[in-house]
């Protein structure tokens, strides 16, 4: 069972100032250059930690003013280099409209039918990581066993499909097995997760992996003592929000624009 109703999650309260909240664009324009801009750093960021191979891995994000188009990196385009202006935007077909490098295939059947089906979704991560996929060799779910795997509690689903993954209908029957859920185990191939935007959706693929990661840790040295249901419940009423998602990621994309000069040179053009 999946979250039904994100009325369920509570705001964490800070002491002294207000948080901070997603910005409002003037403009679709300026909304769809700050998208780019949130996309490109945030492949530079899955690339700090490690968590590509290859030539595999994927982030869409849905164009805000053309809802059946999304931008994608190009295929074989090292995340560590991608700049805005090097994302491809394409629509639910696997056509380009903007760009022209090569896109993925498997981009093309596991996103578009994902975003699709889940209009919620205007952004999904999938990439191939070490601890995902040793998580995603044996058909289970990630125990809530610390509060970063209680946002995952009744959250995400465990799918078997096409390994190498080209078939049109992919990501249409991943939308239908997730439903409201958030994230999923692809069995014998790795994670994938979902937000509202880019921000929420890679700052849960990149807790998703080291939830992976610690599990597997805490399996080696023994037995498990996972939560209760209850305490489980509780705890990711606190965490599983798409804004605590968001939130998290805010730190980690200043971080990007300090250590890449042509990210925040262009950043700086977006607010002239």
């Amino acid at each position: 069972m999946c979250l039904a109703d994100s009325n369920e999650y509570q705001i964490p309260t800070p002491i002294g100032g207000a948080l901070p909240v997603p910005r409002v664009y003037e403009d679709l324009e300026t909304e769809r250059r700050h998208r780019k801009l949130k996309l490109a750093a945030a492949f530079r960021l899955l690339a700090r930690f490690g968590l590509t191979e290859g030539i595999a891995g994927h982030v869409t994000m849905r164009d805000p003013e053309h809802h059946d188009r999304y931008w994608v990196n190009q295929y074989a385009q090292h995340f560590s280099t991608i700049h805005p202006d090097d994302l491809m935007c394409i629509d639910d077909k696997g056509a380009v409209h903007h760009g022209s490098g090569p896109v993925n295939a498997a981009a093309v059947a596991i996103h578009c039918g994902l975003h699709r089906v889940n209009h919620a979704a205007a952004a999904a991560v999938h990439t191939h990581t070490t601890y995902g996929r040793a998580f995603a060799a044996r058909e289970r779910l990630l125990a809530p066993i610390n509060q970063e795997a209680c946002l995952f509690f009744e959250n995400h689903v465990v799918f078997r499909g096409d390994i190498v993954v080209l078939a049109t209908d992919e990501g249409e029957r991943i939308a239908q097995t997730m439903g409201d859920c958030k994230a999923a185990i692809l069995l014998n191939h790795g994670l994938l997760t979902v937000g509202s935007n880019v921000d929420s959706a890679v700052y849960r693929f990149i807790a998703m992996e080291r939830c992976a990661q610690v599990q597997l840790l805490a399996e080696a040295a023994g037995p498990l003592e996972p939560l209760s249901a209850e305490e489980a419940r509780a705890t990711r009423r606190h965490l599983a929000s798409d804004y605590v998602a968001w939130l998290g990621f805010q730190g980690l994309y200043k971080q990007m624009l300090r250590e890449h000069a042509d990210l925040s040179d262009y950043a700086r053009t977006l607010d002239a």
